[in-house]
């Protein structure tokens, strides 16, 4: 990511730098479809079993971690999220909603969030399994370019002077503060940055890939060790839901951080690789 004084340009109001290398460009695009396609498809999956168990088995007598589902009382019917022993109504988005021609339906997630838009659970896993491949074999080959050019070295590595209490908890409050770097610092991630993109890239990725294989009844044959290893078919299927969700959670905060530090900016930087820093004026 980070550029170099040659590579540097100067523009009115600033210089321009090399922001983002070609392999994160690349990357960073065909991951941003793969990941929409598998979100939507995924939540068409789960729209066939709205409930989530931990351990090996689970089924609708048994009692769930994670629900989306509708109920009746009385004369009225409602909508729900139920995790745990908790729940909230959701009537009009989740569980109980209606479709694109009126009808009420009693799925969990809405046509608009699912892909297919209309219920198919064959095409829906067709799509799922079919963009997986494109996952993994798009982050194998992004970590291994990474690894050749220096990237993760050079921009994603975190020292011994950033895991300092001080250093992190600076971070935190120049973030809170919404106060972005500029001059030099603004060639490099800060330390916040380098563990939100370190937890996708090692943790939430991976996580997803693992869980992905270690639910499939061909894994479970092959590699049975997989399975064991995460606590079963049901915990994996639970933590994959909730790599997901933490895929989506770092999306929002990702794209709230871009918008406040200036989108089109950002969106150039990731388009062509160069952006226009601001001069320290300390």
């Amino acid at each position: 990511m980070a550029g170099t004084e040659a590579q540097d340009s100067a523009q009115d109001g600033g210089r321009v730098i090399l922001r983002h290398r070609l392999s994160t460009r690349l990357w960073h695009g065909v991951n941003a479809l793969t990941l929409l396609v598998l979100l939507m498809s995924g939540l068409m999956i789960f729209n066939a079993h709205p409930r989530l168990y931990w351990g090996e088995y689970g089924a609708n007598y048994d009692a769930p971690w994670f629900k989306v589902s509708s109920a009746r009382i009385g004369a009225r019917e409602f909508g729900f999220v139920q995790i745990a022993n908790s729940r909230v109504e959701t009537t009009g988005v989740l569980g109980l909603w209606e479709d694109q021609d009126g009808r009420l339906q009693r799925r969990a997630f809405p046509y608009w969030m699912t892909l297919p838009s209309r219920y198919s659970l064959a095409l829906a896993r067709i799509w799922h399994l079919a963009f997986a491949w494109v996952l993994a074999l798009g982050l194998l080959g992004y970590l291994l370019w990474s690894l050749v050019n220096g990237h993760l070295r050079r921009d994603l590595h975190i020292t011994r002077r950033e895991w300092h209490p001080r250093s992190l908890w600076q971070d935190v409050k120049a973030h809170a503060r919404l106060r972005f770097p500029k001059g030099e610092a603004a060639r490099h991630y800060s330390v916040l940055q380098k563990l939100a993109y370190a937890g996708v890239l090692f943790i939430l990725l991976p996580g997803m890939i693992a869980t992905g294989l270690a639910m499939s009844p061909g894994t479970d044959a092959w590699a049975p060790l997989l399975t064991q290893a995460v606590g079963g078919r049901q915990t994996a299927r639970s933590l994959h839901f909730l790599f997901a969700f933490g895929l989506v959670l770092f999306f929002g905060v990702h794209m709230a951080m871009v918008v406040l530090a200036g989108p089109l900016k950002h969106l150039r930087a990731i388009v062509t690789g160069r952006m226009q820093i601001e001069e320290d004026a300390s």
